[in-house]
């Protein structure tokens, strides 16, 4: 049996004791961070995106292809409340790949990379001798924002659970257009204090799934109160397409009763924040159905080793 992601990140963090002093976060969190001295840090992160994977080439554009591409590593700088500074990005080619869909790539990658002030300052371009898939990998630089970078294991018990947006249906287009929450993040860190914080990548009930297992905590989630994008209520089970559907790329983040309370009153975004359960002692990640019963809320969304 394969190991699932969170197994195999664990695996390679304990192969190298990091220096603390140095690499200020290591492996498990959405972006590192290494000092560079005299109490100045970079946060890095990369991704990289599959055609067949994580876009369809038969379907989406090119320029839609090049978005995604940055706006996937931008989440992870909102994912823990990080101005970004500069990307290079990878990409591999299939035979045949010409000048002018080359640049109809790089169209869509400086539309995000105009639109979040992130330039991009230089990368890689090579191709498949024989017959290959098209990948492309985008690495981001980024420095800290209002507060130091937000953390996935610092989930209290008590703490409210909150959302950005809406969860769900992603695959119906969404997925290619998304809006990193690069913004909101700053905005919300500016106001209140955060415990713990990443962004939607994979699925509500499999990154829940890592703020409790990194806090130590369980949570308590209000099936009720998940907000279900309105592509998502296509779908046959829409509380199971927002929980597990992934690429929302909306901020999961954990906050005191009190904090909350302040977020909830002074909020006036477009964007909207919804308290969707709360962190528990449990040690098990639960939802609450509408009728009042208490289930186990297992992690359901994608997992990147998964085979087939």
């Amino acid at each position: 049996m394969s190991p699932t992601e969170d197994e195999i990140t664990g695996w390679f963090a304990r192969q190298r004791q990091l220096s603390p002093a140095t690499i200020l976060i290591g492996i498990g969190d959405d972006m590192a961070q290494i000092a560079v001295g005299q109490g100045a840090s970079v946060l890095i992160t990369t991704d990289m995106l599959l055609d067949g994977t994580h876009f369809d080439l038969r379907t989406a554009t090119l320029q839609q292809v090049g978005y995604k591409s940055m706006a996937a590593s931008l989440s992870d700088c909102a994912a823990m409340a990080t101005i970004p500074l500069a990307a290079v990005a990878a990409v591999a080619l299939p035979a045949g790949f010409s000048e002018q869909q080359l640049k109809e790539l790089h169209a869509g990658i400086m539309f995000a990379a105009d639109k979040y002030d992130c330039p991009l300052v230089g990368g890689d371009i090579t191709s498949w001798r024989g017959r290959g898939p098209f990948a492309i990998c985008v690495s981001m630089l980024s420095k800290p924002g209002n507060s130091p970078p937000v953390r996935r294991n610092g989930a209290k018990v008590g703490d409210a659970v909150c959302v950005t947006g809406s969860l769900g249906g992603s695959g119906r287009g969404r997925h290619l257009e998304f809006e990193p929450r690069v913004r909101e993040a700053l905005k919300i860190t500016a106001c209140v204090t955060l415990h713990a914080m990443m962004d939607l990548s994979d699925g509500l009930s499999s990154d829940l799934n890592r703020i409790c297992n990194q806090s130590g905590v369980g949570a308590l989630v209000h099936a009720a109160a998940v907000p279900v994008s309105q592509d998502a209520k296509l779908a046959a089970d829409p509380l199971s397409a927002a929980l597990n559907d992934g690429e929302d790329f909306e901020l999961l983040f954990t906050l005191s009763a009190e904090q909350w309370a302040k977020l909830e009153q002074t909020w006036d975004d477009p964007v909207p924040i919804t308290r969707i359960g709360a962190i528990t002692n449990t040690g098990r990640m639960q939802i609450r159905m509408p009728d009042g019963r208490i289930n186990g809320l297992e992690p359901h969304g994608y997992e990147h080793l998964r085979r087939g």
